[in-house]
Formats: structure tokens, sequence, C-alpha cells
């Protein structure tokens, strides 16, 4: 099922979280804060959205990490019924894409609750000061396009809310797979 999240509620503040890293540590969002702002993501390892995304997400992780941007990437699906979002497939996945980001699972899926996320992808860009100022898509290129000269949405929006505080104030929704969330019975 697709999912699309809603607008940048700007100013929201972060909320935070502790949960296990892929490389074996344990993190939470202050050890993930950066200096000038902060990415969190809501990822998991098998949704079209995001395999068709991945390398552009480690090369705009990476470029935004030596910019003074903490980023994180955090997977809360349901790896009993989506057993390849589990935490030993994304601890494969991780090293196998030599992810510049920890990888975190939220096997209770609260934190993916706590932030509201909606789908995979869903990126949440806060400024310094943990305050929301990007829900927005990673890039111009649709699903099966040629990126090559694309706006990088996502990478923009996070320099200019690192040198700035603020969001771009138009941002157009991320789109991918739901959250498979657990059967609450």
């Amino acid at each position: 099922m697709v999912g699309t999240p809603p607008v940048c509620n700007f100013g929201w503040k972060a909320p935070d979280f502790t949960l296990p890293a892929t490389d074996g540590r344990t993190l939470s969002l202050t050890d993930i804060r950066g200096a000038r702002g902060t990415l969190v993501m809501f990822i998991c390892n098998h949704c079209p959205y995001v395999i068709g995304i991945r390398d552009r997400i480690v090369r705009d992780a990476g470029e935004l990490l030596k910019q003074g941007i903490g980023v994180a990437a955090i997977s809360s699906n349901d790896a009993t019924t989506y057993p390849a979002d589990g935490f030993d497939k994304m601890r494969e996945l991780a090293e196998a894409e030599n992810f510049p980001f920890p990888y975190l699972y939220a096997e209770d899926q609260s934190v993916a609750r706590g932030y509201g996320a909606a789908c995979t992808p869903d990126f949440f860009g806060f400024n310094a000061d943990l305050g929301l100022q990007y829900r927005g898509r990673l890039d111009a290129a649709r699903m099966g396009q040629d990126p090559t000269g694309a706006p990088r949405d996502l990478f923009n929006a996070m320099i200019q809310i690192a040198d700035t505080g603020d969001g771009p104030k138009d941002q157009i929704p991320s789109m991918g797979c739901s959250i498979k969330w657990k059967d609450k019975n």
C-alpha cells in the first residue's frame, strides 16, 4: 500500500528515542544529533521505493554528515510479517551498502508512532534546536526514472536548514510503502 506523509509541521520538536543500531551500539537522538541539524529517516529493507533511492540516500547522507548534520535511519516494520526487515537482515544490508549513518531498529514501533511516520521512506529534517523544518521527498526523480539532474530536495533543504535554521516553505511530500504495523490483537 502506498503512503504519503502529511505536510511539515514547522517547529514540532523531535521526540527522543534510544534504539539498538546494526553496528552493535545503542543510540539516542542526542547521540545522532548534529551541531547544524539532524535528519531522521524511516526506511526499511524490502520497500521498492527505498530500494530505488537507496544509493542516493547513502550519497546524500554522507555529504550531510560532512556538513555537521546528524543522520540516522530507523526501521519500524513488523519483521514477523516482513522477515526481510528483521534486525539481522538490516545488519547485513547496512554492511553491504556501507551506510555512513546508524541504522536503528524500533521493534515495538513506538518511535514511528511518536514521529507520525507514514511510509518508507519518510524524512524528518530538524534544525540545530531539533525543530522540524523539512518533511518532504528525497528528490524530484520518480520511481524508475533516471535521477541524473533531478533537484535534490532533501539535501538542499538540509543545507538551507543548517545555514538558516529554517526549511523551505514549499515542500513536496515523500511517497512510499506504508509502515508495516503489527497486528494489535
